[in-house]
C-alpha cells in the first residue's frame, strides 16, 4: 500500500530542522482573506465529499494551541461546507478517572475516523507531551505511587512517548488515514488582547477561564513543550504546520487550503456505480 507523502502543500510546513522560534505569528501583509478563506472552503467540501463517496482513506486533522488561539473558531469556519454525514469533532478535556487507567494514547485512539469519514481533534494526544510536560505532577493520576520507575529519568520518558506517538501515527497512514496536525502559533500579546476582549464584552466572557491567567507565567515553558514536540513528531506522513494565528481570517485560510491541498494529493475520484447504468436509466424512463 502506497502512504501519502505531503510535501510543499503549505509555506508552514514543519520540518525536524526548522527553527521555530523565530516563526510568526501573523501574516507579513494586513489584508482581507475572506475571499481566500471562502474559495478554500469550497474545495475543502469538494474533495471531502470524494473521501466520503470513495471510502478508500479517512481524514484526522488536529488542533493544537494555547488558550484563546482560535481553534473552536478555526473548527466551525474551516468545515462549514463539509457534509454533516461526514465529520465530527471530538474535543479532549482533563483526562476521565477511566482514562487515566489506561495509556496516554487511549482515549484518542477509542475516536479515530473510519474510511470515508473526517475527524477533527480538539487537542489530541499530544496535551500529553506538552501541557505534561509543563507541568509533570499531571503525571501522578497516570503513574500512582512514590517515585515510580517509569519517571526516573524523565529525558527518556518523554522521548518514548514521541516514539510511542510517531509509532500510533504510522500505523494510522499504514491504514489509509491521513493526519494533518495544526499548531495554531498565537503570541502572547494577542493572547492578553482576546482575554481582555472576553472579559470587555458580555456575549464573550462565558469563554473566559480565571485558570487560563494562571497559565500566562509558564508561556515560555508551553512555547519550549510545543517545539519540542512539533519536532520530533513531525514527518512526511503525518506533518504538522505552524500556523500564525494572531490573524484568524489568515489562520483559517491556510488551515482550509492545506487541507484541500492535501485531499488533492491524493487523487481521490468518485467510485464507480455498483448497478448496470443503462438499465437503470432504462427502469427509471418506464417508472
Amino acid at each position: 500500500m502506497t502512504i501519502a507523502n505531503f510535501k510543499n502543500i503549505s509555506p508552514w510546513q514543519v520540518n525536524s530542522d526548522s527553527q521555530l522560534a523565530s516563526w510568526p505569528t501573523a501574516p507579513d501583509s494586513t489584508g482581507k482573506y475572506e475571499k481566500s478563506l471562502k474559495r478554500a472552503r469550497s474545495l475543502l467540501a469538494a474533495e471531502t465529499a470524494k473521501l466520503q463517496a470513495s471510502r478508500s482513506h479517512s481524514l484526522l486533522v488536529i488542533l493544537q494551541a494555547t488558550d484563546a488561539a482560535g481553534k473552536d473558531s478555526a473548527i466551525r469556519e474551516v468545515f462549514t461546507e463539509v457534509n454533516v454525514n461526514a465529520i465530527r469533532t471530538e474535543a479532549f478535556k482533563r483526562p476521565t478517572p477511566i482514562e487515566l487507567r489506561h495509556d496516554f494514547i487511549w482515549r484518542c485512539a477509542r475516536v479515530l475516523p473510519a474510511r470515508g469519514e473526517v475527524v477533527i481533534f480538539n487537542r489530541s494526544h499530544y496535551e500529553e507531551v506538552t501541557t505534561v510536560r509543563v507541568h509533570p505532577e499531571y503525571l501522578g493520576g497516570q503513574y500512582p505511587g512514590n517515585k515510580p520507575a517509569e519517571l526516573q529519568d524523565m529525558d527518556a520518558f518523554w522521548q518514548q512517548r514521541f516514539a510511542a506517538i510517531n509509532g500510533f501515527e504510522q500505523q494510522l497512514a499504514n491504514s489509509r488515514t491521513i493526519v494533518l496536525k495544526f499548531w495554531l502559533n498565537l503570541s502572547k500579546d494577542e493572547q492578553k488582547r482576546r482575554f481582555q476582549r472576553r472579559l470587555d464584552k458580555p456575549e464573550k466572557r462565558w469563554k473566559f477561564n480565571a485558570d487560563d491567567l494562571s497559565q500566562r507565567p509558564y508561556w515560555d515553558a508551553y512555547q519550549q513543550a510545543y517545539h519540542s514536540a512539533l519536532l520530533a513528531t513531525t514527518c512526511e506522513h503525518a506533518p504538522w504546520f505552524a500556523i500564525p494565528a494572531d490573524n484568524k481570517d489568515y489562520a483559517r485560510w491556510q488551515i482550509a487550503e492545506t487541507v484541500a491541498n492535501a485531499l488533492q494529493t491524493m487523487a481521490l475520484g468518485w467510485p464507480e456505480a455498483d448497478f448496470d447504468l443503462d438499465e437503470t436509466q432504462s427502469l427509471l424512463q418506464q417508472s
